[in-house]
């Protein structure tokens, strides 16, 4: 390997240090430990999306209780009655209080600690709220308000099959109007529908607007809260093009106020997303809000406000029809509903890297998971895939680095006999190339072809649900996280790492057997154990699918370079023959003309 392939391996190095160094979760503090997440709460986010309101009204509401609307005072207080309904996927619970969801569990899958996912932030009363401005100047958000419900209290419904279920939680308004929620559920999806009808409230409502909102965003399930946060975030599909917001920091709350039809808005956890989905054409903005905040240990949790802003004509009744997805942030699943959902997932860089992983990777996992059980056992067929794939690109590379080994002698000879001209010196190895027919990069192509690969790997493994807890053998219980099997009594310096992977340490020795295989320019003996670990210390944090994937590739590349090496051991080095009827179509034409003297 000469100074040019070297600096290749360099360059590849340093970009993913950047690459990683960008795409690692930002803690609030050096050394942030891992935090049991579920129990990691930020703080309340009252008034998280509201309508634009004049200013002192505002202030009333956001620092003190808010003055109830005269056309809601019977409704502020009242006796709470909760109805729970039980699916093949979920089990859900409402209450009068608000007329909100106030559970929402998936039973299908558990927390880091073996705990069925809930997603809805049930201490803070639950979600799915209205807010509008009343006629007497008074802010209204129906979460304070008790809602009325023709059901016995804690009745359970369940369902099956294709079956579903309807509840109507009722406001009645003063004068006679009615603000109703009907909610049906249906067997076997991962959302439920809200029929919203407005009867007789024209001299209610005022602004013409109100909002449907989904206020604290989601609860989290897995144990690094610091990881997790770096996945939340809240968008809105407006005007055809998706808005988003990201809180990254503490006290430094992100908001987003859109106008225009927007077809839905969304937030999502690491794995989980809850989404509302309005009728196409029948909403007139989007408003979005986010905001951190420590949590105890050293965590940190991101909680996201969503609403949409529906329109009011003030007619004597008016209906809206909203969709809400509360399940897994899985790709055919929110692709299901044809309405975009799956460009609010993390898969990469659009330009490249969120292809290669949207149209490659994902179906190629899914044909594959459809008769192998084990995601572990995929991986490595994958590894098979890829290696024959980028085997004749790969053999190329071999030999011209087979060629450069053989050439070692003839440069050094240049190099001292034009030790004082470093320009003639380039020139005669330029022309030794030429001569031989070997090009310098040729070893490093491959590994630059794999990097896309790589980046995509990366961001199915850690974002991809179908991963999450999804164990291989032995000790690796998880492919979507590192497998710790070592913890340290310190952190490595610049790494910050204090705890070491199984699989990692044996991707590191592989790749050490296979720089040693390689044939190596003298003067760089110290790329052998250099690059080893580098890499054992870059993808130490990295998750295990990912890992395992590399460390397969590189057996398989030690098998393809023990091959390549003993069918090519005793090949002696030739010059590439010079093309016949040099000179292109001119020298051609004029190499039989008679000499001119």
């Amino acid at each position: 390997m000469d100074k040019q392939a070297t600096l290749g391996f360099i360059l590849i190095g340093i970009v993913l240090v950047v690459w990683m160094v960008l795409q690692a979760p930002k803690a609030p503090s050096p050394q942030a430990p891992t935090q049991d997440t579920s129990r990691a709460v930020a703080a309340p986010a009252r008034d998280s999306v509201r309508q634009e309101i004049p200013v002192e009204a505002r202030a009333d509401t956001t620092i003190h209780e808010p003055v109830q609307s005269r056309y809601f005072l019977a409704r502020s207080s009242g006796a709470e009655k909760s109805i729970v309904i039980k699916t093949d996927l979920y089990t859900a619970q409402l209450t009068t209080k608000g007329g909100l969801l106030k559970k929402w569990e998936l039973r299908r899958y558990l927390t880091w600690d073996k705990q069925p996912v809930q997603l809805v932030e049930f201490d803070q009363g639950g979600d799915f709220s209205l807010l509008f401005t009343s006629s007497d100047g008074k802010l209204v958000n129906t979460r304070t308000l008790y809602f009325d419900v023709d059901r016995p209290d804690w009745q359970t419904i369940e369902l099956g099959r294709e079956e579903s279920a309807t509840v109507d939680m009722v406001l009645p308004v003063e004068g006679g109007g009615r603000i109703i929620k009907r909610f049906v559920f249906t067997n076997g999806k991962y959302d439920f529908e809200v029929d919203l009808l407005l009867q007789n409230v024209a001299s209610v409502i005022s602004n013409y607007e109100y909002q449907v909102m989904w206020e604290h965003g989601l609860r989290y399930t897995e144990e690094n809260s610091i990881d997790e946060s770096g996945y939340a975030m809240a968008y809105a599909f407006s005007g055809g093009e998706l808005a988003e917001i990201d809180a990254k920091h503490p006290n430094e709350p992100q908001k987003r106020d859109l106008n225009g039809t927007t077809s839905w808005v969304a937030t999502h956890t690491k794995y989980f997303a809850a989404v509302m989905m309005a009728e196409e054409g029948k909403t007139q903005g989007a408003y979005l809000e986010g905001r951190a905040a420590l949590a105890p240990g050293g965590g940190m949790k991101e909680s996201y406000g969503i609403a949409l802003k529906m329109p009011f004509r003030g007619g004597v009744q008016e209906a809206a029809k909203i969709q809400v997805f509360l399940g897994p942030l899985q790709y055919d699943v929110v692709k299901s509903y044809g309405r975009g959902l799956e460009q609010m997932m993390s898969l990469g860089a659009a330009w490249i890297i969120r292809p290669i992983a949207e149209y490659v990777m994902i179906p190629l996992f899914e044909f594959l998971r459809s008769f192998i059980p084990n995601y572990g056992v995929v991986i490595i067929i994958f590894s098979i895939i890829i290696k024959i794939v980028l085997h004749p690109l790969t053999r190329t590379s071999m030999k011209s680095m087979r060629k450069m080994q053989k050439l070692q002698p003839l440069m050094t000879e240049i190099r001292e006999k034009h030790k004082d001209d470093p320009e003639k010196m380039n020139q005669q190895v330029m022309n030794l190339y030429k001569e031989y027919g070997v090009n310098p990069a040729a070893g490093c192509l491959p590994l630059l072809l794999q990097m896309p690969i790589l980046f995509a790997l990366y961001q199915v493994f850690r974002s991809s649900i179908e991963l999450r807890q999804a164990g291989f053998a032995w000790w690796i219980k998880d492919l979507s996280i590192p497998d710790t099997v070592l913890h340290l009594p310190f952190t490595i310096p610049l790494f910050g790492i204090n705890q070491i992977s199984g699989i990692v340490i044996a991707m590191g020795i592989t790749m050490f057997v296979q720089q040693k295989m390689t044939p190596t320019d003298p003067r760089n003996k110290a790329m052998v154990w250099l690059m080893p670990v580098m890499f054992t210390l870059l993808f130490n944090g990295l998750p295990a699918g990912l890992n395992l994937y590399y460390f397969v590739f590189n057996i398989l590349s030690i098998g393809q370079q023990f091959l390549f090496n003993k069918q090519h051991q005793d090949e002696p080095l030739r010059k590439v023959e010079p093309k016949k009827g040099g000179g292109g179509i001119m020298g051609r034409l004029t190499k039989d003309l008679p000499k001119l003297r």
